[in-house]
């Protein structure tokens, strides 16, 4: 069989549409480069590389305004030379925030996802009322007037008395810690655990810290088989045992005679 012959004459068309096509490719793609440098340069010189827009959530207690003066970050702040690492520590670093979470969105939107530890008591001095998150900590800076989503702790002076309540309120049912009241330090000579606790149904508790979580889910099932009217105090200490305020009252009438006697 006959082979065709191509001739060199044939061949450099072909050869010079090929290397015309090559050529066209490398002028486009450094066409496409150049234009996109522009781009980025007018870009990074425009406002739409600036921060344009701070989202807080989640936060109950501290304001959006000192998250974002915390976070360091404002609209002339570039949107890529945030860093989300730097900016949470800031955040991180008040007392009442447990964690943040950095979102960016493009083209300039920065979204901040705050959990807060919340207020499991307030302590009383000087007539002022001062949080108690529930990592122990107390915010001495903070003030509250009236508190009503959490116990008032009262006559307590140690830090490390206030966390061992702390740690045992966290451990006992929300239903239960929101009909405390205030929760009186007492302690005595066989324990200086001693607490008295004021409910907002009438009743007074008298118990330890150290084993007030396990005896205060009993509190329920006590009232609950009482008589309606009845009130008084329930003490909790090692037994469990309830005496109305007019047994109280007439053993208290009776000493008196006894004294006049």
């Amino acid at each position: 069989m006959e082979k065709k012959v191509v001739s060199l004459e044939d061949r450099i068309p072909k050869l010079q549409q090929q290397r015309k096509h090559k050529t066209n490719r490398r002028l486009i793609s450094f066409l496409s480069i150049f234009f996109l440098l522009i781009l980025l340069v007018i870009y990074f010189q425009s406002p739409l590389s600036k921060v344009s827009r701070i989202t807080v959530s989640g936060n109950n207690y501290v304001t959006s305004g000192e998250i974002i003066e915390m976070s360091g970050i404002s609209k002339s702040t570039g949107f890529w030379n945030i860093n989300s690492d730097n900016v949470k520590e800031k955040i991180e670093k008040h007392l009442q925030i447990k964690k943040v979470e950095i979102q960016k969105q493009v083209p300039n939107y920065i979204f901040l996802q705050v959990e807060e530890f919340e207020s499991v008591a307030y302590l009383e001095k000087a007539g002022a009322y001062f949080p108690i998150l529930e990592n122990g900590q107390a915010l001495q800076d903070q003030v509250v007037t009236t508190p009503a989503d959490a116990p008032i702790l009262i006559n307590w002076k140690s830090n490390e008395e206030i966390e061992e309540l702390v740690s045992e309120l966290k451990k006992i049912s929300p239903t239960i810690t929101n009909s405390i009241s205030e929760i009186h330090h007492t302690p005595g000579k066989t324990d200086p655990w001693l607490i008295k606790l004021y409910m907002n149904d009438g009743f007074e508790v008298i118990a330890s810290v150290r084993t007030f979580s396990k005896k205060m889910e009993s509190y329920p099932s006590i009232v609950n088989s009482l008589d309606e009217n009845s009130r008084g105090v329930i003490h909790l200490e090692v037994g469990s045992y309830f005496r109305s305020y007019d047994q109280l009252n007439k053993e208290e009438e009776g000493n008196e005679s006894e004294i006049e006697g």
